[in-house]
């Protein structure tokens, strides 16, 4: 049988229909279970509510989270990116123009004022870019339609547990498409554990608060063990003929190691007398010896090119 054309655009639209219809019930079913289980973990329920109404999947999320370009970047195309003349010069000035505060939180949590601004800086350009998207629906999405349903789906609990801290509400719980919030870009579950309220305004408020901001910076690295008054690395120069296997972060020996096999600082500089033991790594067309605290970068965000970066960009804001 040959259906004449209008006859079979009609099908198609109620085939489509029916797609779409089936796909809210399930997305419907999927977040009365949500709301069950945020209500087992002592969420309540004008909180989700709130939250959680009038809530459908968000397309572009979906489509960043599918579409996320491949890294190709070199490490200097990175470091004109992140840590550009333009960007160390304002560094310096906010660095200035915060320093009562800074110098505060340094002396309470042990870290460096540069380290602090440095990934103010390449997380949200000072606070200008945190995102638009509203965080408790990109994690809606993220969890019920995304690659990694579940850790989303433990970090839209946790989204919705701060709005039952009464940190912030829905409304003002704005972030990146990956759920990534406010001025230092933590995700839920790294505000819950290291957010501060630096101010004592009763809220974390890392969206407006630069005192709550540096302090849950600050207090994050510290809580991963940076080593206060300690670099974070340097450049450094090879031998002819050096093993490149020991090019990685995970071979550490002590800098009268690394000296007997004739790794060098840079013309005009020293190892610091400080440090114990470092890894050799290589970033771009430079190599270096990175120590304790770069480890600690990695664990705030496990790549080569941003740990390196961030000291990168925090050495030359300390600079005069």
């Amino acid at each position: 049988m040959r259906f004449v054309p209008w006859v079979a655009v009609m099908v198609a639209g109620i085939m489509c229909c029916a797609s779409a219809e089936a796909y809210n019930d399930r997305f419907e079913r999927w977040l009365t279970g949500l709301r069950r289980e945020a209500l087992s973990q002592g969420i309540s329920s004008a909180i989700l509510d709130e939250a959680l109404s009038g809530l459908a999947p968000l397309p572009r999320v979906i489509q960043l989270d599918l579409r996320q370009p491949e890294f190709t970047m070199s490490f200097e195309e990175y470091l004109k990116l992140v840590a550009p003349q333009e960007r160390i010069e304002e560094g310096r000035a906010r660095l200035a123009e915060n320093r009562p505060l800074l110098q505060d939180v340094s002396a309470r949590y042990g870290v460096q004022p540069q380290f602090i601004v440095a990934l103010w800086s390449i997380e949200s350009d000072f606070g200008r870019r945190m995102g638009s998207f509203s965080v408790v629906e990109a994690l809606v999405t993220l969890a019920y339609d995304g690659r990694r349903s579940n850790y989303f789906r433990g970090e839209l609990l946790q989204a919705l547990r701060i709005l039952n801290d009464g940190d912030i509400k829905p409304h003002q719980m704005l972030g990146s498409w990956a759920g990534a919030m406010g001025q230092c870009q933590f995700m839920p579950s790294s505000f819950r554990s290291y957010a501060v309220d630096y101010d004592n305004d009763g809220r974390r408020n890392i969206w407006e608060s630069r005192a709550d901001v540096f302090a849950s910076i600050a207090n994050y690295l510290s809580q991963h063990g940076w080593r206060s008054g300690q670099p974070w690395g340097q450049e450094v120069r090879l031998p002819n003929h050096f093993n490149k296997k020991l090019l990685s972060k995970k071979h550490r020996k002590t800098l009268g190691e690394w000296e007997a096999l004739g790794v060098k600082p840079t013309e005009g500089e020293q190892f610091p007398p400080s440090i114990t033991r470092a890894s050799l790594i290589r970033a771009g067309e430079k190599e270096y010896l990175v120590y304790d605290n770069w480890q600690t970068l990695m664990k705030w965000n496990p790549s080569i090119y941003f740990s390196t970066a961030v000291g990168y960009l925090a050495d030359r804001i300390d600079r005069r």
